[in-house]
């Protein structure tokens, strides 16, 4: 199974283009970071190359800008192409199939996107009602509790 999901903000705006045959492709690069720390104690990240096609593009390249979180998801996928000075590039992309802002802007609600092939419209999703209400009592946690 190759799947992908990743949570971090974009290192720059989004770059969108349209092939010759019309369809829509954005690529962009998300900072992950990673969940420990280096021996300095500072945080690293990782910076991942990721492309979108057709609606997902168009809603990346429209309504993203450099510095918003944003988690994605997709698979991987290889590549490879001989550059300029004759030498063999390899590359690594995810190929993003759905999208969540993160911190939007009112925080009132998160608008969403999912490719499941019968639209291609964004969805806002109200985040100010707890999906949780229902199942059981509160659980609080700080920052000690994580393993990381």
């Amino acid at each position: 199974m190759n799947r992908v999901v990743l949570v971090g903000r974009l290192t720059r705006d989004p770059e969108m283009r349209t092939t010759t045959s019309g369809i829509s492709q954005t690529r962009f690069t998300l900072a992950v970071n990673r969940r420990t720390a280096n021996q300095s104690g500072e945080r690293e990240a990782d910076f991942i190359n990721c492309v979108a096609w057709r609606g997902t593009a168009e809603a990346i390249g429209k309504y993203l800008t450099k510095g918003r979180e944003l988690a994605v998801e997709g698979r991987i996928q290889t590549g490879s192409y001989d550059a300029q000075d004759g030498t063999k590039r390899y590359t690594t992309d995810v190929v993003v199939d759905n999208f969540t802002f993160i911190g939007s802007g009112n925080g009132s609600a998160t608008p969403t996107y999912q490719n499941n092939g019968a639209s291609n419209d964004i969805a806002t999703t109200d985040i100010s009602e707890d999906p949780f209400k229902d199942f059981g009592s509160e659980v609080a946690l700080s920052d000690d509790d994580l393993p990381f």
